[in-house]
C-alpha cells in the first residue's frame, strides 16, 4: 500500500532526557545464551549500514587510518578505508512501572562540527551513507515519527508522521530509501504479563520466573527519503519462532548489499528469509553463504564474505574469511568477529589481547582492530573493552560507509 507520509514542520528539539536507574540482569540460561547471538545479529546488521557491493581496487595498504588505540569507548573518529564508526550504544535494562524492563540502548553519535562522539537522547537511530544525515526515533518505542537528522548540525530538518509504530530503521545502501519496521509493542521491551523461566547462577541454579520479549512485528515501510512516498508491507511476526527464546522481540528487516531486497534473520534455523520492497518472499540467492548464522559481511568488490570464529584447540583466536558463492574458506584471519571491511583486503575486527585470552577467561577483554586479508597486519583501532560480558558500559560500534 503507497502512502504519502505527512512531513512535519523543521523541528530543533532534541528530546535529551534523563534515563531512569539501571538494573542489572544477573541469571543464566540458555535464553541468556541466545540472546548475545541475536545481539550479535543486531550488532552485524548495524555493522552493514552503507555496504556497496562496487568493486574496489585491491591496495597493500589502507586509506585514511584513524586509530584511537587509547580511547574505549572512543572520544574521537575511528575510521578505515571506506568505512568509520558513524555511531556506539550501550546496552541497559531499565525499569519500568508494573514489573515491566526495557532493554534500552544509549547511542553516542559522531558529530562532524565537534569532530567527536556525543551521548544523545534517541531511542534508535542509523547513518546514512556519506555520514551527512541520521534516522532517528524518540521517545518510547514503538515511534510514532521519523526524524531526519543533519549531522553538521545536529538538528533534525525534517520529520515523517507514521500510522504504525516503528521500533528501528535503517538506510538502503545507496541512502535513498529507508526500511522501517512496526511493531505493535516496545521490540526491546520486557513484559511482566509474557514471562519466561530462567536460571539464576547466583543462587544456586534457581529457576526464576522473569518478565519476557513479546513477538510484535507487524511489518514494515520502505520510505523514499527524497518524497517521502511510503510503502508499507504487512509482515506479522511469527509466533512459532525461537525469538521468545532467544529473549527479543526485535525482529528488524534489514537491506540485502545492493539494495534490491530486504531480509530477516531466520531464528529456527541457519540462513535469511528474503522479500522483495513490496512484502513478497523471494527465492533465497544463490550463494551457499546466505546460510550463515550469524549474518556475514561482503567485501566492497563482492567476492568474500566474513565467517565465523575458526579457533581450535591450539588456541589460535581466528575467524574465517569465505567465498561468496561456494561458501569454502579462502582465508583465516585473526579476530574474535569480523564486522567489516575497510577495502577489498582488509577488515575490521574484535579481538581480545593475545596475553591474556583463555577460554572462559579474558576473552572479552577486546579491542578493534584493523587486520589484513594475509593476516600479517594488525593495526589497534581502539582501546580494549572491559573483560566483562554483563557490563552496562560495554560499547557496540556501528559502521557507514563514509
Amino acid at each position: 500500500m503507497a502512502i504519502k507520509l505527512e512531513q512535519s514542520p523543521r523541528s530543533d528539539d532534541s528530546t535529551e532526557r534523563e534515563q531512569p536507574s539501571l538494573l542489572r540482569r544477573k541469571s543464566r540460561s540458555l535464553a541468556v545464551a541466545v540472546v548475545a547471538v541475536v545481539a550479535a545479529v543486531i550488532g552485524v546488521s548495524l555493522a552493514l549500514t552503507g555496504g556497496d557491493p562496487d568493486g574496489q581496487s585491491e591496495a597493500s595498504e589502507v586509506s585514511d587510518v584513524v586509530a584511537r588505540p587509547e580511547q574505549s569507548p572512543p572520544r574521537e573518529l575511528i575510521a578505515a578505508g571506506q568505512v568509520a564508526v558513524s555511531a556506539y550504544y550501550t546496552t541497559k535494562l531499565v525499569q519500568q512501572p508494573d514489573g515491566d524492563a526495557v532493554n534500552a540502548r544509549e547511542w553516542s553519535l559522531y558529530n562532524a562540527a565537534t569532530k567527536r562522539y556525543e551521548k544523545t537522547g534517541w531511542a534508535w537511530l542509523d547513518v546514512a551513507p556519506g555520514m551527512k544525515t541520521a534516522a532517528v526515533l524518540e521517545g518510547d518505542l514503538p515511534a510514532k515519527r521519523i526524524g531526519l537528522m543533519n549531522l553538521s548540525t545536529g538538528k533534525v530538518q525534517r520529520w515523517f508522521e507514521v500510522d504504525k509504530g516503528v521500533g528501528g530503521v535503517q538506510f538502503s545502501p545507496d541512502g535513498e530509501r529507508l526500511v522501517a519496521t512496526t511493531y505493535g509493542h516496545n521490540p526491546d521491551g520486557l513484559f511482566k504479563d509474557a514471562p519466561v523461566h530462567v536460571e539464576d547462577a547466583s543462587k544456586g541454579g534457581d529457576v526464576q520466573e522473569m518478565p519476557g520479549p513479546k513477538q510484535s512485528r507487524t511489518g514494515f515501510y520502505v520510505i523514499d527519503v527524497d518524497s517521502g512516498q511510503a510503502v508499507f508491507s504487512e509482515r506479522p511476526a511469527k509466533k512459532d519462532s525461537l525469538a521468545a527464546m532467544a529473549g527479543t522481540g526485535r525482529q528488524d528487516f534489514s537491506w540485502s548489499p545492493d539494495g534490491e531486497l530486504l531480509w530477516e534473520q531466520r531464528l529456527d534455523q541457519p540462513g535469511r528469509n528474503y522479500y522483495d520492497v513490496n512484502g513478497r518472499l523471494k527465492p533465497l540467492p544463490q550463494q551457499k553463504t546466505d546460510l550463515i548464522f550469524p549474518p556475514v559481511a561482503t567485501s566492497p568488490d563482492g567476492r568474500l564474505v566474513t565467517g565465523g570464529f575458526a579457533g581450535g584447540e591450539d588456541g589460535q583466536i581466528v575467524s574465517a574469511v569465505l567465498d561468496a558463492k561456494t561458501g569454502k574458506r579462502s582465508a583465516t584471519v585473526p579476530g574474535q568477529q569480523l564486522l567489516a571491511w575497510a577495502d577489498n583486503t582488509h577488515l575490521i575486527a574484535w579481538l581480545c589481547d593475545p596475553s591474556q585470552c583463555r577460554p572462559g577467561k579474558g576473552e572479552f577483554r577486546n579491542q578493534l582492530v584493523l587486520v589484513s586479508l594475509d593476516g600479517d597486519k594488525v593495526t589497534p583501532l581502539s582501546g580494549f573493552r572491559r573483560a566483562d560480558a554483563d557490563y552496562v558500559g560495554r560499547w557496540n560500534p556501528v559502521f557507514t560507509k563514509r
